[in-house]
């Protein structure tokens, strides 16, 4: 990943390896998420548009989940950990979102950001054995194995997915909009 020229925003490399261009793509979702749900206050967090449950609060709880599971079940093959294993997701499939509004803006940061840090360190660890091809534990019925590639690009859509959620949704709480942070 490099950084472009006019600041420290992560930009996937021109050119480059696979693995980095990737990386870089993921690195660049995280970032517009996080800056979508910068300087917010926990009202700002909670904030939703029209009759969707969606919140920025939320949506960083959902990819803190997002981010432990992907990796945890679909790459080591070990289950999640807390706060994940504790819930019933059978009788609430959306505990992430709804939950999100009982933590505090404090809370809601920490989680996604140690969740970041275990998955860039899962990753790391990958590649210093192999490449993109590597697969994972998880196996499907029909004995298929996810590799590194795959679990990597189902992040970066599960982030751009959401990071058009939370342009949205920053955009109704002040305004902000854009795709990239001030310089």
């Amino acid at each position: 990943m490099t950084e472009n020229t006019a600041g420290s925003w992560p930009e996937p490399p021109l050119a480059g390896t696979e693995a980095a261009a990737v990386l870089g793509a993921l690195e660049r979702q995280r970032a517009t998420v996080a800056w979508k749900c910068s300087g917010l206050d926990a009202s700002g967090l909670r904030t939703r548009l029209g009759t969707s449950d969606v919140t920025l609060g939320g949506l960083l709880k959902h990819l803190a989940h997002v981010e432990d599971s992907h990796f945890a079940r679909l790459w080591l093959g070990t289950p999640v950990g807390a706060p994940w294993d504790g819930v019933d997701w059978d009788s609430t499939p959306d505990w992430d979102y709804r939950s999100a509004a009982e933590d505090t803006p404090e809370q809601l940061r920490a989680l996604w950001q140690d969740s970041v840090a275990r998955s860039r360190a899962v990753v790391d660890a990958a590649l210093r054995t192999g490449g993109l091809d590597q697969l994972g534990a998880f196996t499907t019925r029909g004995g298929e194995r996810p590799n590194l590639r795959r679990i990597l690009l189902d992040l970066v859509e599960e982030y751009a997915r959401h990071a058009g959620h939370a342009d949205l949704i920053r955009e109704s709480v002040d305004g902000l909009t854009g795709e990239d942070p001030p310089r």
